[in-house]
């Protein structure tokens, strides 16, 4: 997607943190934004903000984890600017402990927003963005530990990983369709991330105190690395530049190479496992595989 002038941003988790540095770079490339939110009002200001720097926004209510209310909230933003062509699935909470003491409701609120909240925004806007021909693109919002996992964050985690396999496999079906598809998988970003039980729903047992421990067990420090993040600003520039060149993957921090590399040096040593296990020398020969199709984005 190279052109974003007069055409139109839809951003979940908008009213701040990276949403909002999203719809502020975007904004400035001429795009109209649409600012969805859980929190109306917060919306709502987030929008006012914007439009003192000549940004054009419109502010919406979503609640990402309900299929009927992100519909509602793609017609209000069709209604508003008409069409919709870049889709930013960014909203997501933040939750986890030691293993034992995640309650059932805790792993329904992260998984129905940050797994089916993504699936609900590609199933609903992919259609809408098909209807008028222009083509457009989708960034779903992992994270970095959609690609490694510490201890303690497994819902979180467990829930990023889904949004990185579920790109990966939509990016290679949308391109016919001159939609494009990146997944943002940030580092530590200046965000309220460990806040996100300040608009929990009813149904999973309403607004929560701030927990410092939200991604982790106890003595992690990733709260602390949070407050002291980059400027979600600087992520909202990264994501333009990416979409710009159609890049898969949108990556924020560098110094999270040797963190990942650790992870594939343990991959590739089970697979090195494999290749010498007298199990497997039964298995007179394996087919040939191709993979990644020629069509994947890189």
């Amino acid at each position: 997607m190279q052109d974003f002038r007069g055409k139109t941003a839809f951003i979940t988790g908008g009213a701040s943190g990276i949403g909002l540095g999203m719809a502020r770079a975007f904004g400035r490339e001429g795009m109209n934004v649409v600012i969805a939110d859980i929190d109306l009002e917060a919306g709502r200001a987030a929008a006012q903000a914007l439009a003192t720097e000549q940004i054009k926004a419109q502010a919406v209510r979503i609640d990402v984890a309900d299929r009927a209310a992100v519909r509602e909230a793609a017609l209000e933003a069709i209604a508003a600017f008409g069409k919709i062509h870049l889709v930013c699935n960014n909203a997501g909470v933040a939750t986890g402990g030691p293993l034992g003491t995640v309650s059932e409701r805790d792993w329904d609120w992260i998984v129905d927003v940050n797994l089916k909240g993504v699936v609900y925004g590609v199933e609903t806007f992919v259609p809408l963005i098909q209807s008028h021909g222009e083509g457009g693109h989708i960034v779903n919002t992992a994270s970095i530990a959609g690609l490694v996992s510490g201890a303690g964050a497994e819902p979180y985690s467990a829930t990023k990983y889904a949004v990185v396999a579920m790109s990966e496999g939509w990016a290679q079906q949308l391109a016919p369709m001159n939609i494009g598809l990146s997944v943002l998988c940030p580092g530590y970003v200046r965000t309220r991330i460990a806040d996100s039980a300040r608009a929990r729903q009813d149904r999973y047992g309403g607004v929560q105190p701030v927990r410092g421990d939200s991604f982790a067990a106890a003595g992690s420090n990733v709260a602390e690395s949070v407050a002291a993040g980059i400027d979600p600003d600087i992520v909202g520039a990264r994501v333009v530049e990416a979409v710009r060149d159609g890049n898969l993957y949108i990556f924020t921090d560098p110094r999270f190479r040797d963190v990942v590399e650790f992870r594939f040096a343990a991959i590739r040593a089970g697979f090195d496992q494999a290749a010498a296990s007298p199990a497997l020398k039964s298995v007179k020969a394996w087919a040939p595989l191709t993979y990644p199709p020629p069509e994947t984005p890189q």
